[in-house]
């Protein structure tokens, strides 16, 4: 790798454990981190996803509930299109999307779109809105969703 801030990024991540089908399937909820790549989700999500076709098979992603995150380099980077791109694979799996909406002032001023939490990154990688408030937000209504759904 050439540049620094991946290798950087590939020598600090190296040991954390990549998702699994069975993840998905434990799992009553999911967030799904996605980064924008000219507005859709970034070759790797994606081909993971497609890897899915046989828990999508069995019926285990029927109901499973899901949200999206996403981040870009640019404002109205494709953000929005990005999680949009997200949620179309997700109701082919017969998913719950819990979308935040415009229900909290956070979501507003942390990227500003109703799909989901979006942040700006800078040339050196740091976040440009603060958007901690409206990840734990959209984390606990997927939380409260998924708990509504699986009782």
């Amino acid at each position: 790798m050439q540049t620094p801030a991946w290798r950087a990024h590939y020598d600090a991540t190296q040991d954390i454990p990549e998702v699994t089908s069975d993840d998905i399937v434990w799992a009553d909820g999911v967030i799904f981190s996605v980064p924008s790549r000219f507005g859709v989700m970034a070759a790797q999500l994606k081909q993971f996803i497609d890897t899915q076709g046989g828990i999508w098979a069995n019926g285990d992603t029927v109901n499973k509930v899901v949200s999206g995150m996403t981040s870009a380099q640019n404002a109205h980077g494709g953000q929005e299109a990005t999680l949009l791109s997200l949620y179309i694979q997700m109701m082919h799996w017969g998913a719950i999307i819990a979308a935040p909406g415009y229900s909290e002032a956070e979501y507003t001023t942390a990227g500003g779109n109703p799909y989901g939490t979006s942040v700006t990154i800078d040339d050196n990688g740091n976040m440009i809105e603060d958007v901690e408030e409206a990840v734990k937000r959209q984390a606990r209504h997927v939380v409260d969703i998924a708990s509504r759904v699986n009782g």
